[in-house]
């Protein structure tokens, strides 16, 4: 697949729209606009690729496309495809269906609808962006039902909490209200959806209140307490004609108080009443109302993000793409699929941080979706699959959670109750048969409570043929940021292991959740920011879960999971899938490709489960990298250009006391800063110039008054740096934070005259051949994968990162290939003089002959790592780990054997 940006596709896709008249060839078009392999669309077109159920009429791909021609109502024939079983069994992840003067398409993924005359596609390109490889974000318009919904509710509490003062301040009270805004929306939900008769309730409270308001809370506790009421007979007349929910919901208890309305409370609640519910979104909805009882989250409600695709990344590699593999297997068999079908309904899934239930919910919809698939080529074909009663064999009894938020265990029970009746609307439409949600008889296995304190066995019980799946998104806080709960909870997860206290707050979600599947069958899969599997805090995680017997089953690699809902704002994440070790393929899914490993390490890759390490030296045979030099100075020996020029002015003498000095941002962005750099010898002649001499006592001063022993002896010489690193050699200049959007780190390679600081890592006595190692492919491979990140961006280290870079034993013939290679980056730079680094290594407006001359070299790195190019990085780094645990093995071997010290007891002797 050839990999495009968004204005190649838009200039790609713009002449297939427009034309006077359109054939079968407009679905292969619209797949190579978008890059697919044109080998794979040779294969489609010519039938060997093509698993459509009718090829006369019909176009479909495996997970990616389902396009049918018809002379019906494109969107009447749509609706029967979508959910046939044969899109389900392909996982295709859009159905097209046009009669080549209309076109209507479904994202299976995301249920986004487009409807346009096809010749219009060109306006609509951004529709199919997946085939290239950019996932679409589905922001809630704020014309959306869920906001206003969300918004309506918001004024409802806030209006409830100020008639009620101090009703609610204390736990026992908010939850109260909580509980009281679940049963409004399950009301407003169930009067707009067929389990109450349409708009019973908002009728009912108009009907039967004062307007002020004042008999709205006696009316509604009556309205409860009929809902939890089995018989109509023992419900007041008035409220007979309301159904027995049961489920709990409706369960009076003496601490379930309803508020005290005011006039504008009930105006209010009445305006909810007219808004469309059937239209709620229960993937996206939990965590909007989480936000109406969240100070400060309001500003948010129209900015959710529906993040089905990014919550699919955990379920489908984790059990669901097995699951509907099974189903293709046994699609022309009637036991098999009468197996699969008792299967699925017996699995068990497990969020141990559900919040409002996102993941349950999706969950829930695929399998019913299975089911549904599963059900259909039953009565397709068996006569006496016809003739059984069809039901539902997938339990939200089986469905668990644990949230530490009681509002939003209320609400996760909520949503699943509604993508329950979702689902039985749909069953109903391809069987015609009514599965009734109420009374409500499951209420799903959400707890509240602390998960890393809570026994997960306790919540979701396992026997020896439970099959178990844990998925979610627990919540990320680094270590300098904890509460003082939170890291009191880690004691309750480790008990009596050593554990460091710099690991993540999720590691106790990935231990803990290890400790759980060890040994049953059982698998998990969590979404969680990538730097876990990043520099230090790889070894300070795996290893005690590789020691059990758990190995990665599949992994996602870095990508954006952009939500405003409660844990997941605008962070860089990967999905990890544990399971206990297992012969069965092991997969690493990065920019698009689905790769098979032979293991998956903790750093992501396919390699031995390595960790790396702080090294002090390097293991291969590079010079040594340090920090720069620190002034310690308070800004007194750093120059401005025009201080620098002024001195000059001054007492031209001075230029032999000044350099130039570069950290990694004046080296990006093509500032330039000076440094009085004085050697001992130089001190008695630098101080005779009244400028300098000024510099220098402010730097004697400023240090003596310092808290430090270290820093205020410094103050003895105030004409030196805090820090010397410097030498007048030849150097490279390694950033330590660079945007990670840069396919480089911008390395530079700097004569003499430049004195490093210690905001950038220095190599001294370095030749061009060592840049050109540090500036290639298979460096940047090896950082993205050990090094640590600051926010997104790379954060490098010499003793993580480069120390450890495994470098084979280089010809000088190999060197000077190198050297001519880097000289080359190096003039092509001087070539574009005239822009900063920054602008040179933005991915988007990088110039053509300098990633030429970068592909030279990473050509040439390549080819001393691997006889054959690198198609991935993923390749590179099995060979990178490889070759590291080689070097690690040579180097132990070669290291000299302690003698053990003599006992006390032995001298004695």
């Amino acid at each position: 697949m050839v990999k495009l940006n968004l204005k190649a596709v838009e200039e790609r896709v713009a002449p297939i729209g427009g034309q006077e008249a359109y054939t079968r060839e407009f679905i292969f078009d619209l797949l190579a606009a978008y890059g697919r392999a044109q080998g794979n669309i040779t294969r489609l077109r010519n039938g060997s690729l093509n698993v459509a159920e009718d090829p006369t009429t019909e176009v479909a791909q495996k997970n990616v496309v389902y396009f049918k021609e018809t002379t019906k109502d494109p969107l009447t024939v749509i609706e029967e495809l979508r959910t046939s079983p044969t899109v389900v069994r392909y996982n295709t992840r859009f159905v097209i269906v046009t009669d080549f003067a209309e076109l209507v398409a479904i994202d299976t993924k995301t249920n986004e609808t487009l409807m346009i005359p096809i010749r219009e596609i060109d306006q609509h390109f951004t529709f199919f962006l997946p085939w290239a490889g950019m996932e679409k974000a589905q922001y809630v318009a704020e014309a959306h039902a869920d906001v206003k919904a969300a918004e309506r509710m918001g004024k409802l509490f806030d209006e409830l909490l100020q008639a009620n003062p101090g009703l609610f301040d204390d736990h026992t009270g908010r939850h109260a209200l909580n509980t009281f805004f679940t049963r409004l929306l399950f009301c407003f939900f169930a009067e707009d959806t067929g389990i109450f008769t349409e708009n019973q309730f908002t009728n009912a409270v108009g009907s039967h209140t004062q307007t002020d308001g004042s008999d709205v809370a006696e009316f509604l506790t009556d309205l409860f307490t009929a809902l939890d009421t089995q018989f109509a007979s023992a419900k007041p007349a008035h409220l007979a004609a309301f159904p027995y929910v049961n489920g709990r919901l409706f369960q009076i208890t003496a601490e379930q108080t309803v508020p005290q309305f005011t006039k504008k409370a009930r105006d209010l609640l009445l305006e909810a009443g007219s808004l469309i519910w059937r239209e709620i979104n229960p993937d996206i909805f939990g965590s909007m109302f989480q936000a109406i009882v969240t100070p400060g989250k309001r500003s948010n409600l129209g900015q959710h993000y529906t993040s089905v695709p990014n919550i699919l990344k955990t379920i489908e590699p984790l059990f669901m793409d097995e699951l509907k593999e099974k189903f293709g297997n046994a699609y022309n068999s009637v036991p098999q699929l009468e197996k699969l079908l008792d299967r699925i309904g017996k699995i068990k899934i497990f969020d141990p941080a559900c919040g409002s239930g996102n993941f349950l919910v999706i969950a829930y919809k695929q399998l019913r979706q299975l089911e549904h698939a599963i059900l259909e080529r039953l009565s397709d074909l068996s006569v006496k699959h016809q003739r059984i009663s069809l039901e539902s064999h997938i339990n939200i009894e089986n469905f668990y959670g644990i949230e530490i938020d009681d509002f939003a265990v209320e609400v996760a029970i909520l949503s699943l109750w509604i993508a329950k009746h979702q689902m039985n609307a749909e069953f109903f439409e391809k069987f015609n048969l009514k599965i009734e949600l109420i009374p409500l008889k499951e209420a799903g296995q959400i707890v509240q409570g602390n998960a890393t304190r809570v026994d997960w066995n306790t919540v979701c019980p396992s026997n020896d043929t439970s099959e178990i799946y844990l998925i979610g998104n627990p919540p990320y806080v680094g270590a300098k940021v904890q509460t003082k709960e939170q890291k009191e909870d880690y004691d309750f997860v480790f008990g009596s292991r050593p554990y460091n206290k710099n690991l993540d707050y999720i590691a106790l979600w990935f231990v803990k959740g290890s400790d759980y599947i060890r040994g049953k069958h059982a698998e998990l899969a969590f979404v969680t920011t990538n730097s876990v599997s990043q520099g230090e805090h790889v070894s300070l995680m795996f290893p005690m879960i590789f020691a059990e017997g758990i190995e990665i089953g599949f992994a996602y690699t870095s990508f954006k999971w952009e939500n405003n809902a409660r844990r997941n704002a605008g962070v860089t994440v990967a999905v990890i899938g544990l399971r206990n070790k297992s012969s069965e393929p092991k997969y690493i899914y990065t920019d698009d490709l689905k790769i098979v490993a032979e293991n998956i390490n903790g750093y992501l890759s396919d390699g031995n489960n390595v960790c790396i390490a702080k090294r002090t030296k390097p293991i291969s045979d590079l010079p040594a990298m340090s920090f720069g030099s620190m002034p310690n100075d308070k800004g007194a020996l750093i120059l401005t250009p025009q201080e620098k020029d002024q001195l000059i002015e001054v007492a031209p003498e001075s230029v032999q006391y000044i350099r130039k000095f570069l950290g990694a941002s004046e080296f990006i962005s093509g500032s330039d800063r000076y440094a009085l750099w004085i050697s001992d010898h130089q001190v008695h002649q630098a101080t005779a110039i009244p400028e300098i001499a000024s510099r220098i006592e402010e730097v004697r001063e400023s240090r003596s008054l310092s808290n430090r022993v270290s820093t205020r002896k410094l103050a003895e010489v105030p004409h030196r740096f805090g820090e010397v690193r410097y030498k007048p050699t030849d150097s490279i200049i390694v950033p330590s934070i660079s945007s990670g959007r840069r396919e480089y780190i911008p390395m530079g390679y700097l004569g003499p005259d430049t004195v490093i600081s210690n905001k950038g890592f220095a190599v001294y006595d370095a030749e061009p051949w060592v840049f050109a190692l540090l500036t290639s492919k298979n460096h940047m491979a090896w950082v993205n994968a050990v090094s640590g990140r600051m926010r997104e961006d790379y954060q490098y280290s010499n003793t993580i990162v480069y120390n450890n870079f495994p470098v084979p034993s280089l010809s000088d013939a190999m060197k000077e290939m190198l050297t001519v290679a880097a000289l080359r980056v190096l003039d092509v730079r001087e070539y574009h003089c005239e822009k900063t680094l920054a602008e040179l290594y933005d991915p988007d407006v990088m110039p053509q002959d300098l990633r030429e001359a970068h592909a030279a070299v990473d050509a040439l790195v390549d080819s001393i790592y691997s006889k054959k190019p690198y198609e991935t990085d993923e390749q590179r780094l099995a060979d990178l780990f490889a070759l590291y645990e080689q070097m690690s093995s040579e180097e132990a071997v070669k290291a000299p054997v302690k003698k053990p010290r003599a006992s006390k007891k032995a001298v004695a002797k």
